[in-house]
């Protein structure tokens, strides 16, 4: 009995759904995605578009692979631009009034009048607008699957991985929506306040990216200015022993004998004294970039991990060699100033040190923290929903 009454509510939030037009014409728009996916190529003379091939020196078949290609094409623009983007708002304008629907007037009378428990009501409401997002996501994937079978040569068969991870992603957005809108009552200040909410995910997410990229860079900064100072400590101790072998030790202007080491290497080598000051501005622009990065990593942490859930699916797609790849090596330094080659931010060891570390992150952390998220929203959806006298 109890199955029976939740797979009617069930299939009748789906069917309320499916006769949304914003379903079909999303459906469309996955499909013409595909199509533009397909379009895609790479030879040896670089990328292509339909039958358009655009030279390029560094990117072509003989230093990328068609699988990598159609790999990287689909986890930079497939997954983190349509489907977390753009699908994903057509789906939060699909989804964002079936709560403030629902509790409207006549609506809610009837439901509630049926022997089933307000919970339940809630539940099935809820996993009917995950199915929206599921059935999307599936279609999407699967034509990308079959583009890289035919086109790549490669069977990824991860790359259905997509469906769980983009559903889960837009699971945090649609509890905060299913929240706002049993409190606001209003489908268009759910939809705005979710997105709202959205933005202020991105911003601290990309907040807590550039933190970690000062960060990094300032290591690897103090590491340089670290190892030119050893550098010249020991260019200063070779000096001293030279000017003592020729009976010349070091002196100071009044022609006394400098007895203190420290001021020997000073005397011995001028540029020393500037590797010092290097190497002390680093060490504090260190602490203060990882103090800053602590304090991103802090309020990131209360928050579902959105951009994190979706880079779950790079991980399993493309290995840390090959983003090693891509990312490039470092260059050391530049020989006419003793720095590293370019700003902390885009020097290349930096770059690949973060993303070490934000493929380092478990999943416990990534998926454990937003699905607690997510179920504070819910448990407070359940607590509304089953007191509140409608």
């Amino acid at each position: 009995m109890i199955l029976t009454q939740t797979a009617a509510l069930f299939v009748d939030a789906y069917r309320e759904l499916n006769a949304r037009k914003l379903f079909w014409i999303t459906m469309v728009l996955n499909l013409l995605a595909v199509a533009i996916f397909a379009g895609l190529g790479i030879n040896e003379r670089g990328p292509s578009f339909l039958h358009w091939t655009f030279d390029n020196e560094f990117f072509n078949t003989g230093l990328i692979s068609k699988e990598l290609f159609y790999k990287l094409q689909f986890t930079t623009w497939g997954i983190p631009v349509w489907l977390s983007w753009v699908a994903t708002i057509l789906a939060l304008i699909s989804t964002a009034g079936m709560f403030p629907d629902l509790i409207s007037g006549g609506v809610i009378e009837t439901m509630l009048s049926k022997p089933i428990a307000r919970w339940r009501l809630f539940f099935t409401k809820y996993l009917a607008g995950l199915l929206f997002v599921t059935l999307q996501v599936t279609v999407f994937s699967l034509g990308c699957f079959l583009v890289i079978w035919i086109r790549g040569g490669a069977v990824q068969p991860s790359l259905f991985l997509a469906v769980p991870i983009v559903v889960l992603f837009f699971s945090y957005l649609f509890a905060v929506c299913a929240l706002l809108g049993l409190l606001t009552r209003s489908t268009i200040a759910a939809l705005l306040l979710t997105i709202l909410f959205w933005f202020l995910v991105f911003l601290v997410n990309t907040s807590d990216n550039a933190m970690l990229s000062q960060r990094e860079g300032a290591i690897v900064r103090a590491e340089d200015a670290r190892r030119n100072l050893e550098n010249q400590v020991v260019f200063a101790d070779r000096r001293i022993a030279q000017l003592q072998a020729d009976d010349d030790p070091p002196r100071d202007d009044d022609g006394e004998l400098i007895t203190d080491l420290d001021e020997q290497r000073v005397f011995a080598n001028s540029a020393l004294r500037a590797s010092r000051d290097r190497l002390a501005r680093a060490e504090a622009a260190e602490q203060t970039w990882t103090r800053w990065a602590a304090i991103a990593g802090y309020v990131k942490f209360i928050l579902p991990k959105t951009q994190e859930t979706i880079g779950l699916l790079e991980r399993n797609l493309i290995s840390e060699e090959e983003m090693r790849k891509l990312i490039g090596e470092s260059t050391g330094f530049d020989p006419g100033t003793d720095e590293p080659r370019g700003p902390a931010m885009s020097d290349p060891r930096a770059q690949q040190r973060v993303q070490e570390i934000l493929r380092s992150r478990s999943l416990a952390w990534v998926l454990g923290t937003s699905l607690v998220f997510e179920a504070l929203c819910l448990g407070l959806c359940v607590l509304i929903f089953t007191r509140r006298d409608f």
